[in-house]
């Protein structure tokens, strides 16, 4: 499974927040963001408890005030390079 997590955080404290939640185990990719969000974290993870347990330990750093998580749809899409 692949979800996609948007986080807001405590302002000035990004590189922190980054900074744990890379760390994390299923995690394929942290990065600051602008906009109404401040981070953008990429997860992946082969059943739905160890992606269920990971978006728990985002949502566990103390700088994150809040989440929206996005899961991908198997089957609809996939990344640009597995196009061809």
């Amino acid at each position: 499974m692949i979800a996609y997590i948007f986080a807001t955080c405590v302002p000035g404290q990004e590189r922190d927040a980054i900074s744990k939640i890379k760390k994390l185990p299923n995690v394929v990719e942290v990065n600051g963001i602008m906009g109404r969000y401040d981070i953008f974290v990429k997860v992946f993870a082969r059943k739905d408890t160890d992606l269920h347990s990971t978006i728990t330990s985002i949502r566990d750093v103390s700088t994150i005030t809040s989440t929206a998580t996005f899961a991908a749809i198997k089957g609809q899409g996939g990344s640009i390079d597995q196009e061809n």
